[in-house]
């Protein structure tokens, strides 16, 4: 008996799209006893589940969060590639592809090239090159493995690797998660990568 109400966005729709959704949830929670605002992936890991909740409580609606699982991990580990994993990587930093123009908080890529960790760009299939020229003049080797995980968790998943200088060569079709660092030539569920991680990890944990 639940009235559906298809609140998705679409590449080149409206600007304003955020603003009517928002107002759409403060009209809803007025007239139903309860009113859920599913999302894919964690609401608040670029999905703008915090400007909804802060809409909501500007007007008085009062709202519970349930955690999601953000397609940050769920993309890689679908392709079995652990964002951290010890003497590989210790840490990772999840950024958008797809920044807002109006923004004054500008991503600093030379930073993020030298972090020389795992780092997660999502919603940059269609700048996938751009991206990887910036970290190239950032300083990050052309060597640093690349993955791009398409569709992750569908039937139609596919899984690109390549290497960050001849990024500009893969076809990445949205909705993809990009992956850079050593751990995107990984995949700990195919007995092939066995020696890779083998040599990767080689030497972690001896004692002296």
């Amino acid at each position: 008996t639940a009235t559906l109400i298809d609140a998705g966005k679409y590449p080149g729709g409206s600007t304003d799209s955020q603003n009517r959704i928002n107002e759409v949830l403060a009209d809803c929670a007025q007239r139903a006893d309860v009113v859920v605002r599913l999302k894919g992936g964690d609401p608040y890991v670029f999905g703008r589940g915090g400007e909804e909740a802060h809409a909501l409580a500007s007007v008085g609606v009062k709202v519970e969060i349930v955690p999601g699982v953000t397609s940050a991990i769920a993309g890689p580990s679908a392709a079995g590639i652990p964002v951290t994993m010890r003497g590989i990587s210790s840490g990772f930093t999840v950024v958008t592809g797809h920044q807002d123009p109006e923004s004054i908080d500008t991503l600093d890529w030379q930073a993020l090239a030298r972090l020389n960790t795992t780092l997660i760009v999502l919603m940059a299939a269609s700048r996938a090159g751009i991206i990887a020229e910036r970290l190239l003049s950032g300083g990050m080797p052309s060597t640093t493995a690349v993955a791009a995980v398409e569709s992750a968790t569908n039937s139609n998943q596919r899984v690109l690797r390549t290497r960050l200088g001849e990024v500009a060569d893969l076809d990445v079709r949205a909705p993809a998660v990009l992956i850079f660092g050593r751990v995107a030539e990984l995949d700990v569920s195919n007995a092939n990568f066995t020696s890779l991680i083998e040599k990767m990890t080689a030497g972690v944990g001896a004692t002296t």
